[in-house]
This record gives C-alpha cells, structure tokens and sequence, in this order.
C-alpha cells in the first residue's frame, strides 16, 4: 500500500472490467466518472458527467458505496451531499491545480479584505474554500447564477482568473477575481491552435471558459465540457478542433461518429493532446482495489462539512430553476 492508494500485485490475466462490475453489484456501489477519465474507466461508468451533472447526480444515488473516479474536490463534493455514504476515491494523490492555487485562509483573508460582497467560488475548491463561500457555481451554470444575482451587487469570484474574467466580459460585471487557473488550460497554444486552424480552415474551433482570454477570442464557440459535447452534437459542421482536457474526445468520438476531433497541444509539448495528470492518476487497477478494500475513503470534517455544503444547495436550487 502506498500513500493515497492501495497497491499489490495482481494476476495479468484478472478481467479488471469484469471483477470491476462483480464488485459494484456485491457492495451496491455506484462509479461516478468524469469526462476527463480515461476512456476505459468511462466505458464502465454508471454516471458520467461534468461537474453539475455529477452533482446533480450525486443527490439521488440509491447505493451504499459511491466511488468518484475524478479529482479530490469531486469526492469532497460528492461526500457533502451524501453524508451517510462511503465515497470512495481511486487515488488522493488526484488533486486539482485550481483548487490547490486557492488555500483557504488566505482565501478568507481576501474576503475580510474586500467587506460586503457575496462570494461565489467555483466548484474546482476545497471543502475548506467552499464553507467560506456563498453559492458554488461550475463552467456550465456560472453566467446563469452570475445573472441571476442584482445587477450592482458586489461579487467576489475565485478561484479562476479566465473563468472570471470571462463572465465579466459577457455578463458586463465587474467581479472581484481571485488569481488561480487551471495548469492544463493554461497550457494551450494559441500558435499552434492557429496552425492546426490553418491545415483545417473547415474546421471549429471549440474552447472551455478556464482558457486564456487570446484562445477564448479566436474560439467559434465557448462552453462547458457538458456544453461543448452538446454543441458538436448540434452543429452542422463536422471537424472541431477541441481545447480543453483531451479526455471529452472520447464521448465526441462514441457519440458522433460522422465527425472528426482534433485535440489542441499543450504549449510545452510535441504531444498532440492536452491531459489533465492529476486525473490520469486513475486507472482500472486502482478502481478494482479500491472497490476490493474500500479505501481511500473521502471524509470532511464536520465542523465545515454543514457550511460546505450549504453553497452547494444553493448552487442546485437556482440552477434548477433556471434554463441552462
């Protein structure tokens, strides 16, 4: 056993496919995944999602065992809605670079620092981030939520900088920005964005929110992994050159098969894909023992486990109540 996961030795010829779904059914548990998986681990989800969706997913699981093959704060999340649950964790090495640039006392000194504005903090925090905030939003309803608030009322927004910094520009609000980013979305090309533009003038370029503002200017189309999955479901076009995490190519690929994906380099790679590591972390070994031994368990400590989750509730109420 190793820090953050379980590691033995295992027979090369085990199905771990297989011994993946005998193990769900024998402990009623359910595998939550994110698009960023790996495509393996997505084929054998029973949910798969962005994060709304797995949050709004999370709230009406029947099982007695949920395992979220994602990042840390996705388990927290997932923890804080189902409280009598075990939630499980492949790796708790899976960690977030957004979360991570955004500590929690000092994000609390920067609220003191700025009185009187509601905090709205962006789902990729800490349990500890989210106990000081006042609605949680994630790339799919954050304009909507924004909109929904007085139009001169005082924001705080963090942990992302883009993400902010784009809804300002089409909400015309003037929210105070905490500075975080996300590593794999601040690692795009805009250059070679254009370059691979230039060898496909037919094709679209599709882009996350979390992107730089240069990559956001020269996007045909902005949105949420959920959004932009839905949007080349939707269009007339059939080549998109996708900038964002590489793993949403293989829902693309599943789902629309006429269609070609071109994922975006990273700045500092020859590699043709951008990959999230913390999510790569993952794999089916890993799910199978975690499942075997029932650790990493996510726990949150209570005493910010109740505040936590407040945001969070109220996050899905407005989103329920608005077309997003």
């Amino acid at each position: 056993m190793k820090a953050g996961f379980i590691d033995e030795e295992i027979s090369p010829d085990l199905d771990l496919k297989s011994e993946i779904m005998r193990l769900k059914k024998e402990k009623n548990a359910v595998l939550m995944v994110h698009y960023y998986q790996n495509s393996e681990i997505q084929d054998i989800a029973d949910v798969i999602g962005d994060s709304l969706a797995l949050a709004q997913k999370a709230v009406n699981i029947d099982s007695d065992i949920i395992l979220m093959s994602g990042v840390n704060f996705m388990g927290e999340t997932v923890k804080l809605l189902n409280p009598g649950k075990k939630v499980l964790i492949p790796d708790m090495n899976a960690g977030c670079s957004l979360a991570d640039s955004c500590n929690a006392a000092d994000f609390e000194a920067f609220i003191r620092q700025h009185p009187g504005h509601t905090v709205v903090s962006y789902v990729n925090t800490s349990a500890s981030v989210k106990a000081l905030t006042d609605i949680v939003v994630t790339s799919s309803n954050a304009k909507q939520i924004i909109e929904s608030l007085p139009k001169d009322e005082k924001i705080i927004f963090g942990p992302d900088r883009n993400l902010g910094n784009y809804i300002n520009s089409i909400t015309g609000r003037q929210m105070l920005l905490w500075d975080g980013a996300c590593h794999v979305h601040e690692k795009f090309s805009l250059e070679k964005i254009l370059e691979i533009k230039n060898e496909h003038p037919g094709a679209l370029i599709i882009c996350h929110p979390e992107c730089k503002k240069a990559v956001v200017t020269v996007s045909d189309f902005v949105g949420s992994t959920a959004a932009l999955l839905n949007f080349v479901g939707k269009s007339d076009y059939k080549k998109f050159i996708v900038v964002t995490e590489s793993g949403i190519i293989h829902q693309m690929q599943q789902k629309y098969q006429d269609k070609t994906f071109i994922p975006a380099p990273p700045i500092d790679s020859t590699c043709g894909c951008n990959e999230c590591e913390f999510m790569r972390l993952n794999t089916l070994k890993k799910i199978y023992l975690t499942l075997k031994y029932e650790w990493p368990e996510i726990s949150v400590d209570k005493s910010i486990a109740e505040r936590a989750k407040l945001p969070i509730t109220r996050m899905l109420e407005i989103s329920n109540n608005l077309r997003l």
